[in-house]
Formats: structure tokens, C-alpha cells, sequence
């Protein structure tokens, strides 16, 4: 189901071109996302989306919830993590799982200079776990604009999903984002060359091993474990306040079900686990045709419009 969801073709054609703009989320340091607004945007409620690792704001996904989100009456931010979506030059630095800091720093900015009365923060994968270490970081001090967040098949144990990437049985998703990793990294080089100098990639096969060279080096971390140990999610879900989903999937190739199996989870009324038997990584393909194909972006709908008190 994960790879019928990657490849299944999919068009938009009710969600309108997005606007182009950039966040400034640290001194020389800018975030790009496409934003569709309404007319009059301080009616609405918005949604604020985050792709997965290696994915953008072009990623099927993305464009699914976001043209539903829409019809329903939402603005819809999709943003681009650092360097993702082309965006390698508005920033002398990499990404990584622990930039908690991007996506609030786009919030408060929404809040405070476009005055959007509700925000809800939406993330898959990879960016699922930066939404849920974001809730969990905010805690009792999120804004009162801010209603609810949702991580789809959130990578919230990265050490877990690390050691899951690199069974056999997923080499070839592995393959897939060791190589794109790579291939960023090294058009990277090319426009940073000083701060960049990348030696030793040949040897990385995994995506454990990228961190061990690569993100953990250029990103101020110890090594890999040290990058996964502070920079997972699990370690703030206990702290948080707002009405949080987690959807995932029980068969989730590499986001271990058993990583959601935990008294930070289970003990806090502010957190819904909904797990279904199958699912994979963030596919969630049903029997039903039409909109009710994608059955996740539908429950990640649903769930905002409950938490909504914005007109649509």
C-alpha cells in the first residue's frame, strides 16, 4: 500500500494555484510554502501541512489533504521543510528531525503579522514527529489560536524508524532515500562549498549511517544516536495541551507500531490514537472511489472541522 500510494496517479484540479511565500525562521535562514488563502482569510480557519522526509510541498499527499481542506473552507499552508522543494539557497544550513523551531516560527508569524484566528498543524512522517515535539515543546504556553495538531504515520521514535529502515525487507525504500539524501547533499556542496565539505558519502548505505556522517556532523550532534535521542518527539508528548491526533498504521513498514505503545500516549486525555490494522506509510488507500479513496486525509479533515469554530 505504501508504494500503490507513491505511485498511484492523482490530479487536483479544485485546489487553486498556490502563492508563493517565504518565512524567515532564523537569521539567514527562509522557509518556502505555497499558501492558499481565501478572500478574506481572518474568517477562516487554516491548515498548516509538513511533508515527510524527502517529500515537499508537491507531494500527492500534501496536494490531497490541501484540496480538501479547501472545499471545506480552510486556508492551507504547504510548507516545505529547509532546503526542500528547491529551496537548497535560502538557507547555509541542512535540515534534520529536531527543527521543531521552522514550523512554530511560520505559526507565530501567521498569527501575529496575518492575524488568522485558528490554526490547526498537520504533519506526515518526518514531519509529523516536528509537530508533535513542537506540541509537546509549546505545552501550556501554545497560542489560544492554535485549536489542534495532527501527525500522520509520525516518525516520532527516530532510532526505532532508523533500525526499521534498515531491515531487507526494506531495502528498497531505504535505497530511495539514502540516494535522494546523497543527492541533496552534494548539490548542497556545490552552493556552499566552504561550509560543506562532504567526504565520505560513498561508504553510507544507510539512512543511519547518513546521520552518523552527515546530519550529525554539519548539525551539531554527537553521532546518530545523539541526534535521534533529542530530537524525537517521544521525549515532550507527555507535556502536551492541545487536542493532538496521531493516526498511524499498525502495518507501517518503518514507523514501528510499537513505538506508539506508551504511557505518554496511553495517560494523556489530550492525545487520540487512531491505529488501523493496515494502512502502510502514510497511504491509507480504501476500497471506496473518489474522496473517500484516501481515507486519512478525510479523518485528519473531520478532526479540524471538530476542533473548528471558524466559519466554512
Amino acid at each position: 500500500m505504501t508504494i500503490a500510494a507513491a505511485l498511484w496517479p492523482r490530479k487536483f484540479p479544485k485546489l487553486p494555484p498556490g502563492l508563493l511565500r517565504l518565512f524567515e525562521v532564523e537569521p539567514g535562514t527562509q522557509v518556502r510554502a505555497d499558501c492558499h488563502m481565501h478572500l478574506n482569510p481572518r474568517a477562516h480557519a487554516t491548515i498548516i501541512l509538513l511533508h515527510g522526509l524527502e517529500g515537499s510541498s508537491e507531494s500527492n499527499y500534501m496536494l490531497g489533504i490541501a484540496e480538501k481542506a479547501w472545499l471545506a473552507g480552510f486556508n492551507v499552508v504547504r510548507l516545505n521543510q529547509r532546503n526542500c522543494g528547491g529551496t537548497e539557497n535560502l538557507t547555509p544550513t541542512l535540515y534534520h528531525s529536531g527543527l521543531s523551531g521552522d514550523i512554530r516560527s511560520v505559526i507565530f508569524e501567521l498569527i501575529d503579522r496575518d492575524g488568522l484566528p485558528e490554526i490547526f498543524a498537520v504533519g506526515y512522517s518526518m514531519g509529523g514527529n516536528l509537530v508533535l515535539k513542537m506540541a509537546g515543546e509549546l505545552a501550556d504556553s501554545a497560542p489560544a489560536q492554535v485549536r489542534a495538531f495532527v501527525g500522520v504515520a509520525p516518525a516520532l521514535d527516530l532510532a526505532a524508524c532508523a533500525n526499521a529502515l534498515g531491515e531487507h525487507r526494506n531495502f528498497v525504500y531505504e535505497h530511495r532515500f539514502v540516494r535522494g539524501l546523497k543527492r541533496r547533499m552534494r548539490f548542497k556542496t556545490k552552493l556552499f562549498p566552504a561550509l560543506f565539505p562532504v567526504n565520505g558519502m560513498g561508504g553510507i548505505r544507510s539512512v543511519r549511517e547518513f546521520d552518523d556522517v552527515i546530519t550529525a556532523r554539519f548539525c551539531g550532534f554527537v553521532g546518530a544516536d545523539d541526534y535521534y535521542a533529542r530530537c524525537s518527539a517521544t521525549r515532550v508528548l507527555a507535556q502536551i495541551r492541545r487536542p493532538t491526533l496521531i493516526l498511524t498504521a499498525q502495518d507501517d513498514p518503518f514507523v514501528p507500531f510499537s513505538s506508539f505503545d506508551r504511557p505518554a500516549i496511553r495517560e494523556n486525555p489530550h492525545i487520540e490514537l487512531l491505529a488501523t490494522r493496515h494502512g502502510g506509510h502514510c497511504a491509507f488507500i480504501s476500497s471506496g472511489r473518489g474522496e473517500a479513496r484516501f481515507w486519512a486525509e478525510n479523518r485528519v479533515l473531520e478532526y479540524c472541522l471538530q476542533h473548528s469554530t471558524a466559519s466554512h
